[in-house]
């Protein structure tokens, strides 16, 4: 499971997150939703290690993220994270984007790797793209290869930060499609998104964060249906 408790970051004088405290279990789907500049994806990126943190603990499976001792490159193995760029390398083919991270940090061979990142690439819908640059792909479809990337080191986790808010709207339902597609194989997957059906649909649990506090968490039918905050509610009008 992933731990966080009493999580502060500040940017400068800036305090980001405000004492965040919020446990997600093995299998569970947490969407997290909340205006912008809310710490939604500060605390993604905390998550992984990529920002410390001032004060508080996160554990991964037992293993506090910003221990002196620890050794994040390893940790992220198992911390699959995707953001709302698509960070491709525009000189690779799919294929050889989905294989770098197997082959350069797991140490995989090249057929190995290969085998793995044409499962992965059929998963979300790109088993006919292999060998294509990602200039060629749609935006929706450099997102799904992204997704098939970071599913390709095998994670226990995935983190996912608005990846649909830089893609046109027709593009934004395959993403989401393929996100639910990971939910039903038991994917545990903390989502940071604007989408409010999927996460109605697909969450578990949704987590509203406003000015850097977890306001409110439930069930999704409890947050839209009856949520108890009234920032819960004003947000929810507002995007309703």
């Amino acid at each position: 499971m992933i731990e966080v408790e009493n999580v502060h970051k500040s940017f400068g004088a800036l305090e980001v997150l405000k004492g965040v405290t919020v446990t997600v279990e093995k299998g569970e789907v947490l969407s997290v939703i909340g205006g912008s500049g809310s710490g939604k994806s500060t605390l993604l990126t905390c998550i992984n290690g990529l920002e410390t943190i001032q004060k508080g603990r996160i554990l991964v499976d037992g293993t506090e993220v910003h221990a002196k001792t620890t050794d994040l490159n390893k940790l992220r193995r198992h911390l699959g994270i995707v953001f709302q760029q698509f960070n491709a390398f525009p000189h690779l083919t799919v294929m050889e984007n989905v294989t770098l991270a197997p082959r350069k940090v797991l140490g995989m061979g090249k057929s190995e790797a290969r085998d793995i990142a044409v499962q992965q690439l059929e998963n979300v819908g790109l088993g006919d793209k292999l060998d294509v640059y990602p200039g060629r792909l749609s935006g929706g479809q450099q997102q799904r290869m992204a997704i098939a990337r970071a599913l390709a080191m095998s994670p226990d986790y995935m983190l996912l930060d608005e990846v649909t808010s830089a893609l046109d709207p027709q593009l934004v339902g395959e993403v989401l499609d393929t996100l639910k597609m990971l939910a039903d194989k038991g994917m545990t997957m903390i989502v940071v998104t604007h989408e409010m059906k999927f996460a109605r649909q697909v969450s578990d649990r949704v987590a509203y964060f406003h000015k850097g506090i977890l306001a409110e968490i439930g069930p999704p039918e409890q947050i839209f249906d009856a949520p108890q905050n009234a920032e819960t509610k004003t947000f929810l009008s507002s995007v309703g």
